[in-house]
């Protein structure tokens, strides 16, 4: 089975979310992997370094890394928050992610998918493996299962809405 098959079969292992983007499916690519640091969403919310400055950027290949680097009053910290296992430009491409609160071995998985759409690109990201971590993880912020499910895919969709506002520029 694939891992979308397993994670279906796991109650609340899976969030989706997915935004059409006036772009076609090379540059969404594009935008989404090399102009991250542009679009992903700033802030203690969505970043490890939260109101530091910093950039997000991912190493644009297969095994690159999805790489937080920011500024503290102790000097600059980077933080690897994933790692690509596929690379196929511009349909599609997945990374383990690891979050800033996870122990040694610890990973989800998300993939994301570009399909063309009329003159856009719709763009989906399924972020699954949530069922491998323990039902108290600091990750889930003391929400059960669907809650924590139903948030993650809402924070991929305000990450979604600012690609596509980037791709929109």
């Amino acid at each position: 089975r694939t891992p979308k098959e397993k994670a279906m079969s796991v109650p609340f292992d899976q969030a989706k979310a997915s935004v059409t983007v006036p772009a076609d499916p090379e540059t969404a690519f594009r935008i989404f992997t090399e102009e991250t640091g542009l679009w992903w969403r700033k802030g203690v919310k969505f970043r490890v370094g939260g109101r530091h400055p910093g950039e997000v950027i991912f190493e644009a290949a297969p095994g690159g890394r999805l790489l937080e680097s920011f500024q503290t009053p102790q000097g600059p910290r980077v933080v690897e928050l994933g790692r690509i296992t596929v690379w196929e430009p511009p349909k599609r491409f997945c990374f383990e992610w690891r979050g800033a609160n996870f122990a040694p071995g610890e990973k989800t998985d998300v993939e994301v998918l570009f399909e063309a759409a009329g003159s856009g690109t719709c763009v989906t990201v399924l972020h699954t493996g949530w069922a491998r971590l323990r039902p108290d993880h600091p990750a889930r912020h003391g929400a059960d299962g669907a809650t924590f499910i139903r948030k993650s895919g809402m924070w991929w969709g305000d990450q979604l809405t600012a690609l596509r506002e980037r791709c929109g520029q």
